[in-house]
Parts: structure tokens; C-alpha cells; sequence
């Protein structure tokens, strides 16, 4: 037989055994028998060289063509079993997405700083308020001088705020946003910007990073009577109907007067739990502290005049409160830091 009529025979025997492939493993079979080092075809290859010399090239060329033609047949051979493989498969894992997950995956739920975050602007929202939010770097102008802080405040210090240049830092409390907003909308006003703020603190009751939700309210003949009002019903919602608040006489550079909040203690009676033991919550005064408040002072509303708050026509009260410490006190957390620690053990037991 020559080498032309064996190359043929070679074409006809290998192209039948790639056909009749019917799965990965048969067709590598066939890729060996026909293409492995022992085949007949490189056999052929090696051996072009003993032919005569007017055969050599056609030869050669032929056998050199038809191992192209050979590889590439394997390889379109190998892409449909493939995807004959991948069809089957489709067709027999069949999931019904409908169907409840086995295990069942446990849902997901609220983190406790942010479902409290939740209720108390839903508190506000029924009030009438509005919930704004501000940027978290800030001005030092919106940050401090806007509300009325004195260039010699150690809240201005770089060892008490974390400054990003000179003139910009993140912000301490989300009070700048009284400022931004009476830029923005000319009274009345009422509005609670909830939101993270940055001071360097760390410890059981300070982190760097927590959240506030900042209050105000402007309108004409605004009086202390209304803030007392209004957080009165605040702690009534957050703490239970027969909570009562009081005020104690303090200072804020943005507020004057300027009052801390006080809500009468859930945790005792007179002062004392259940097992005479004084009462670790209000260290047996039966008040506890939540926020801190009072009336607008003047001059803030001077800083925003041209927009439209006369400090002679309009009056306003802000407040504003930590909501880890509004979830601290509702919940019995004793460690403020439980909250980042992200410890599943913990957060499990709300929401």
C-alpha cells in the first residue's frame, strides 16, 4: 500500500472513531489510537524521510494536513459532548425555586442601632417632622462656627475631632444640618437628622464612631413648653404611656436656655430592684439621662437672617441624643462597643 492510499485509510478509520464518540472518555481514547506517539499517522510523519525523494513533499504536506484536520475534529467533537453533557444535566437538576431552602436559611433582621433608628423617626414622622440627612465630612463653618461655637471650644481641638485639613473634618454631631437646612427651606421648620458622627473616644460608652439624631423645630412663639411637650411624648413612645421627663438647667454654645433631658427610671421603684439592691440603671435617683436640648439660640438664627429666620419673629428648639445610648437604655446593653463587635450572639437576640 503506498503512503497516499494508507493516509486515506487513516482519514476514513479515525474520522469514524471521533464520530462514534460518545463521551469524554471515548473520544480521548480515539485522540491516542490515532494521534499518540505509537499511532499510525506520526509513525508516517517520522518516517517521510526514508520515502523516495519525489514523494517526500506531497506526503509529507498530506500527512501534516490531515493531523490539522484530525485535532481539529477532536476538538469540535469535544465541544458538542460537552454541551450535550451540560444539556442533560440542565434537564435532570431541575430546582423549583419556589420551594422552601433545606436546611431553611434563618431570615435576616434589623440590626439594633439601625431598627432603633427606625422607631424613632417613625416617633418624629407622626409628630410632623421631617427626617433630613447631611454630609459626614464636614466644614468646620457648618460643624462649629454656624452654631455659635467660640473659636477657643475644645471641641475644635485636633486631639477631640478628627480633621481631614484645616477648614474640613468629620463631623462631631448632626447638628450642621440646622445650619444647611435653614439655608435651604425658610421657616417653618421642623425636621430630625439622624446619622453617623466621628469623635475620638473609645471606651464601654464611647466609640468613634456612633450615631445621633439631631432635632429642631422653628416657628413663631416656639416655646420651652413645646420642647418639653414634644419630648415628653418621645419618652412616653421609646420607654413606655407612664414615663415622665424632667429638665435640668445645662449649656450648649447653639442653645439658650440649654437643658439635659432627663426620663423617670423603667428599670426601678423608688430607686431600688427587686431585690433591695439599689438599682444599677439610675444609680438609685430614679431619673436617667437620654439627651440633651433647649431653645435656639439668637445667634445662630443671625448666621442664617438673610434667609429668612429673624431672630425677632422666630423661635425654635433643638435637640439631640445618641441612638446607642436610646437602644443601651431600652434594651439592657451594657457595653456600648456590643454594637461593632459584630458577635452573632449578640445580635441574634434582637429584631
Amino acid at each position: 500500500m503506498s503512503a497516499m492510499d494508507q493516509l486515506k485509510q487513516i482519514r476514513f478509520e479515525a474520522q469514524a472513531a471521533i464520530e462514534a464518540a460518545a463521551s469524554s472518555a471515548q473520544l480521548e481514547q480515539a485522540r491516542v489510537e490515532h494521534l499518540g506517539r505509537k499511532a499510525e499517522l506520526p509513525n508516517l510523519l517520522r518516517g517521510v524521510a526514508s520515502l523516495p525523494p519525489a514523494e517526500r513533499g506531497s506526503v509529507g504536506k498530506a500527512a501534516n494536513q490531515l493531523r490539522k484536520e484530525l485535532e481539529a475534529a477532536l476538538e469540535t467533537r469535544q465541544s458538542d459532548l460537552e454541551r450535550a453533557e451540560l444539556d442533560a444535566r440542565l434537564a435532570t437538576d431541575v430546582v423549583d425555586v419556589t420551594l422552601p431552602a433545606s436546611p431553611v436559611v434563618p431570615v435576616g433582621r434589623l440590626h439594633l442601632v439601625t431598627a432603633t433608628r427606625r422607631e424613632v423617626e417613625d416617633i418624629f414622622l407622626g409628630l410632623g417632622f421631617r427626617v433630613a440627612e447631611g454630609p459626614e465630612v464636614e466644614h468646620a463653618y457648618y460643624n462649629f462656627d454656624g452654631l455659635n461655637f467660640n473659636s477657643s471650644h475644645p471641641a475644635r481641638l485636633w486631639t477631640d475631632t478628627f480633621y481631614v485639613s484645616e477648614d474640613v473634618l468629620l463631623r462631631t454631631h448632626t447638628s450642621p444640618m440646622q445650619v444647611r437646612a435653614m439655608e435651604l427651606h425658610a421657616p417653618p421648620l421642623y425636621l430630625i437628622i439622624p446619622g453617623r458622627v466621628y469623635r475620638r473616644d473609645s471606651d464601654a460608652t464611647h466609640t468613634p464612631q456612633f450615631h445621633q439624631v439631631e432635632g429642631l423645630a422653628v416657628d413663631e412663639d416656639i416655646t420651652l413648653g413645646d420642647l418639653n411637650g414634644t419630648l415628653t411624648t418621645f419618652a412616653r413612645a421609646v420607654f413606655g404611656d407612664e414615663r415622665k421627663i424632667r429638665l435640668r438647667p445645662h449649656f450648649f454654645p447653639f442653645t439658650e436656655p440649654s437643658v439635659e433631658v432627663d426620663v423617670s427610671c423603667f428599670n426601678c421603684r423608688d430607686g431600688f430592684v427587686r431585690d433591695g439592691s439599689r438599682c444599677p440603671l439610675c444609680k438609685g435617683t430614679t431619673w436617667i439621662e437620654i439627651l440633651g436640648a433647649g431653645m435656639v439660640d439668637p445667634n445662630v438664627f443671625e448666621y442664617v437672617r438673610e434667609f429668612g429666620y429673624d431672630p425677632d419673629r422666630y423661635t425654635g428648639f433643638a435637640f439631640g441624643m445618641g441612638l446607642e445610648r436610646i437602644a443601651m437604655l431600652k434594651h439592657g446593653v451594657t457595653d456600648l462597643r456590643l454594637f461593632y463587635d459584630n458577635d452573632l450572639r449578640f445580635l441574634e437576640q434582637f429584631g
